[in-house]
Formats: structure tokens, C-alpha cells, sequence
């Protein structure tokens, strides 16, 4: 099987490939910056809240790992334009896009965890009732199934093998 093929049969160069990963990667970037940064704000805004000072305090501590997740995030899917920006034009692009995608593989990890202390936070917050690790442990088996399983499972199964 020739080279090509095993790529997927685009007949491209190295730098074409790169281009082209560096806009896909770009645009998932976007999807999941614009998600991070409305939760982040509204994050930034529950401390100067009246009912925060009358949190209990794991709820406080939960608030608190929640916001430095958030911050965490956004800085590993914000990282990606900052490389961009002081290597463009040097001739690196290959190995940008692959230290940004691995930036971005971390930051959706991220996400994943501050989705998860957010959706804990609020529904102790909201409910005070003891099924809500139950309820939060369900939607982090979704968030998995939806972001790694699945896809996994397509490229398990779709990839073509080299002979």
C-alpha cells in the first residue's frame, strides 16, 4: 500500500497536511473556547455573590478547584493561538500543530473537569439532596462515552490497517 493511501489517500506535503490540521484544529479549538469562557465568566461571578459567604465549606473548596480548572482550560485551548503566534513563519508548523493538538487534548480533559466540579457545585448548591454524586457521575459516563468513547471506537473501527 503506498504511503498516500495510509494517510487517508490525500496527495498532499508535509507542510499542505500541516496547514490543513492546523485550520481543523482551529475551528474544534473555537467550539470549545467560546463554551469555556461563558462558564468561566459566570464563575468569576459567584464569589461576589450575597449567598457565597453562606456556602458551606466543601462547596466553597468545590468553587474554588472549579474556578482554577476553568483557569487551567482556558489557558490549554488559548495556548495553541499563542504558539501560533510566536513560531508563525519559521517553518515549524508540523511540529506547532502537534504541540497544540496535544495542547488542545489537554485542555478538553480539563474541560471535562471543570464541567464535572461545576455540575457538582450547582446541584449541591441547588438540591442538598444525596443522590447528586450519583446524577454527576451519570453525566461524566455521557461526557466520556461522547468525547472519547465514541470517537475511539470510530477510529478503531474505521482506521484502514497498513498491510
Amino acid at each position: 500500500m503506498a504511503e498516500d493511501e495510509r494517510r487517508g489517500g490525500r496527495d498532499e506535503t508535509e507542510d499542505e497536511r500541516a496547514d490543513r490540521m492546523w485550520g481543523d484544529l482551529i475551528q474544534e479549538i473555537r467550539v470549545a473556547q467560546t463554551g469555556v469562557q461563558i462558564l468561566f465568566g459566570f464563575l468569576l461571578t459567584v464569589v461576589f455573590q450575597p449567598k457565597y459567604g453562606r456556602l458551606a465549606t466543601t462547596d466553597q473548596v468545590i468553587y474554588i478547584v472549579t474556578v482554577v480548572l476553568g483557569a487551567c482550560t482556558t489557558g490549554a485551548l488559548v495556548g495553541p493561538v499563542s504558539l501560533h503566534r510566536l513560531v508563525a513563519g519559521r517553518r515549524v508548523k508540523p511540529q506547532a500543530v502537534r504541540l497544540a493538538s496535544r495542547m488542545t487534548f489537554v485542555g478538553l480533559i480539563l474541560l471535562l473537569a471543570t464541567m464535572t466540579s461545576s455540575l457538582l457545585l450547582i446541584l449541591r448548591v441547588a438540591t442538598h439532596n444525596g443522590y447528586v454524586p450519583y446524577l454527576v457521575a451519570a453525566v461524566l459516563a455521557w461526557y466520556l462515552v461522547c468525547w472519547y468513547g465514541l470517537p475511539l471506537w470510530v477510529r478503531r473501527r474505521h482506521t484502514t490497517r497498513s498491510r
